[in-house]
């Protein structure tokens, strides 16, 4: 190689480093930053991770033409531009009502309403799939200098060690509560290295990063930034301290312990004392899950509790109660704080409790024609019941405060609490301003009196089965299995999007259907599973990680790191598929069986080891795989094309879990690869191919 050539390797490697450095970096701060501003959203994150996948794969089917890098920071200029104008806006399924003002609390009456919210969803995907096209094409022509000039390996390692240093580098920053300039700052420093030498660029470049910049900075305000909400704490009147997470009302600490005040607060106080009146005996070692800004540990320790452990997910919460709160609750000596998640705790501890209270844990009412899988929802199900069960004394008894807005979530609740128990809970009905059910299970509230009868209902042990959610169906906010008419319109309008973006770039698929030749099945279900599984995994690691940017950091590490442990063992070993097959489909059936709750650890160095074990061992064998017929076509962007397509369609089948469940969706994946591996045994292959990345890696 001459050293013309040598100089050229060695650019494009830190080039692939910096573009595939900032893929993940931008992409992971997309998922947290536009559900801030655009509040549905947030109830559709994986759209965010399936646009940016589609739009990589698009701009790598581009490779060949002229370069878009100029457009990349004028479509994030548009992305932020109009996340921020759609911010002020109230989207909704309903009609306005209480629960419609909760939801949109800091916008106050005059914001305009739009009723439906599928304008923001299909929006905001296409906007940002199309701010990863030219880096998508970017990447593909460096990844070319290495295919023709150097070797392969080299380029996917410089590829899949720029995504790993993309995705820790977002999560040191982000643990640090920085504000959101500080957020889109690193990776639009980084890509000044994609400008080359043209001074136009360069000036282009400059002003539309900062255009972006200087809009994110203006819409930040006052806010907290922890790793899971933007907080703001906002002074009601005297007693009272209002919390807002992402603009919604989310806490309001009060004053438990004054028997005056406003007529919310009263109530309220008369709410979360009524269980605790229905003991009969003193309060002895309590557990707070879900404890927020203080209000149960305040009421506890009003009350007489001899100790009070309070569980509480979010460190910045933690501290706005520690010092915001009207009873100063966390600086009680009989209190011990664990800042962990509630389902790790429940699962790791091995101390008793008399008494297990379950905050209303961010449970606001249904919302219409939104997915649910929340941050609360996995500590809503048999499991964490059970779990909740076996950490109380033989005398004990479970607490739960909820905001129940349709008849259905507290059948739900009660269907479960009864499948625990071993029977219905009693039930007190009533408005006391931050919930109005309050649910009481256990020995200890055996002779508990109610308003609101559970034997109204008739919980036959079918009916227990089909109304408690799960691990495996955690969705306590929709009222049955299923899939209504706004999700598949939902999937068919992004669906139809994908599958255009590859038709209008790719003019082999286009050839190839104009010929009658046909779909590439074997590449389209490659596709399918992968994505499929790797929309599963970003949703099931919740109920690791909690609803936020960290599980996406978590499942990208583990895929990244995994898929470049695979590409470093296909360059040195020869593997073949069939073998690379056999340890998918274990690896999947694995994955099928292992209810998710065994890998909880209150060590999260533990916790993660697991899940990248869990998540990265069937992408270990699949990237084997994939390599391996994905080098066996004759026409690679044909290939690619349908495989890219496959995984749009494998993205959105993540809502099927809305019907059949999460195991389902694995064993959906497993029955596509034997699909691929069937359409497989008709080409011998006996050859080990040059190692290939999955798309998108």
């Amino acid at each position: 190689m001459t050293q013309t050539g040598d100089t050229a390797v060695r650019r494009a490697g830190l080039e692939i480093l910096a573009v595939s450095f900032v893929v993940l970096f931008q992409e992971l701060v997309l998922i947290r930053w536009i559900p801030i501003q655009i509040r549905v959203i947030a109830y559709f994150p994986n759209l965010i991770l399936i646009g940016a996948f589609l739009g990589l794969g698009v701009g790598a089917l581009r490779a060949r033409h002229r370069s878009l890098l100029w457009a990349w920071p004028v479509l994030l200029l548009v992305v932020v531009g109009v996340s921020r104008a759609l911010s002020g806006v109230a989207f909704t399924a309903n009609q306005v009502s209480e629960h419609f003002w909760l939801l949109y609390h800091d916008l106050g009456p005059d914001a305009p309403v739009v009723e439906g919210i599928q304008l923001p969803i299909v929006l905001l995907f296409a906007l940002t799939a199309g701010t990863f096209v030219p880096l998508g094409q970017f990447l593909g022509t460096r990844l070319e200098v290495f295919r023709s000039r150097s070797s392969a390996l080299w380029g996917y390692a410089f590829d899949l060690g720029g995504s790993l240093l993309g995705v820790i580098a977002f999560s040191a920053i982000s643990w640090t509560g920085v504000k959101p300039i500080l957020w889109f700052a690193p990776f639009l420093a980084v890509g000044v290295i994609l400008l080359g030498g043209s001074r136009r660029l360069w000036a282009f470049y400059a002003v539309s990063a900062l255009a972006a910049l200087t809009l994110v900075h203006l819409g930040t305000g006052e806010q907290r930034f922890s790793p899971y909400y933007a907080l703001e704490a906002i002074p009601v009147q005297e007693g009272e301290i209002l919390l807002r997470a992402n603009g919604s009302l989310h806490q309001v600490a009060l004053d438990l312990e004054s028997e005056q005040g406003s007529r919310q607060r009263l109530t309220a106080l008369l709410g979360y004392r009524y269980p605790y009146l229905q003991l009969g005996r003193p309060i002895r070692k309590a557990l707070v899950v879900g404890a927020g800004s203080g209000n149960d540990v305040a009421v506890l320790l009003h009350l007489g509790a001899q100790e009070v452990h309070a569980v509480e997910i979010d460190p910045v919460i933690i501290e706005m109660g520690r010092a915001l709160h009207p009873n100063h609750p966390y600086s009680d000596p009989r209190v011990t704080i664990h800042n962990t998640d509630a389902r790790s705790f429940l699962n790791e501890s091995r101390e008793s409790f008399d008494l297990i209270v379950f905050g209303t844990l961010d449970s606001m009412t249904k919302l219409s024609a939104l997915s649910n899988v929340r941050l609360d929802n996995f500590m809503y199900t048999r499991e964490a019941l059970q779990a909740a069960k076996e950490r109380l004394t033989p005398d004990g008894g479970l607490v739960l405060y909820f905001m129940v807005g349709e008849e259905y979530i507290a059948h739900h609740l009660t269907a479960m609490l009864a499948h625990t128990f071993g029977s219905p809970p009693a039930i007190q009905y009533g408005d006391f301003f931050l919930f109005n059910t309050v649910f009481m299970a256990g020995p200890a509230f055996a002779n508990a009196r109610g308003s609101w009868p559970a034997a109204s209902w008739s919980l036959t042990d079918e009916v227990i089965e089909a109304a408690s959610p799960s691990d495996d169906w955690p969705y306590l906010y929709l009222p049955k299995r299923g899939i209504n008419a706004f999700y598949l319109s939902t999937m068919a309008l992004l669906a139809s999007l994908g599958t255009l973006a590859i038709l209008l770039v790719s003019p082999e698929m286009r050839q190839s259907l104009r010929a009658g030749k046909g779909v590439d099945v074997e590449m389209f279900l490659y596709g399918f599973a992968f994505l499929l599984i790797e929309t599963k995994f970003v949703t099931a690691m919740n109920l690791l990680w909690g609803s936020t940017w960290i599980t996406s950091a978590v499942v990208f590490g583990a895929i990244l790191a995994m898929i470049l442990v695979g590409t470093v063992v296909t360059e040195r070993r020869t593997i073949r598929w069939p073998i690379a097959g056999a340890g998918l489909v274990a690896a999947l059936l694995v994955v099928f069986a292992l209810p998710l709750h065994l890998l909880l650890s209150t060590s999260p160095a533990v916790r993660l080891a697991l899940s990248v074990l869990f998540v990265g061992t069937p992408v270990f064998f699949a990237s084997l795989c994939f390599a391996a017929r994905f080098k066996a076509r004759p026409a690679a962007d044909l290939a690619f094309g349908w495989n890219l397509l496959g995984a749009v369609l494998g993205g959105l089948a993540e809502f099927l879990s809305m019907a059949v469940g999460f195991r389902a969706l694995t064993g959906l994946a497993i029955a596509a690869y034997l699909g691929a591996f069937l359409l497989a045994r008709r080409v011998r292959a006996d050859a080990t191919p040059e190692p290939q990345p999955l798309p998108g890696g």
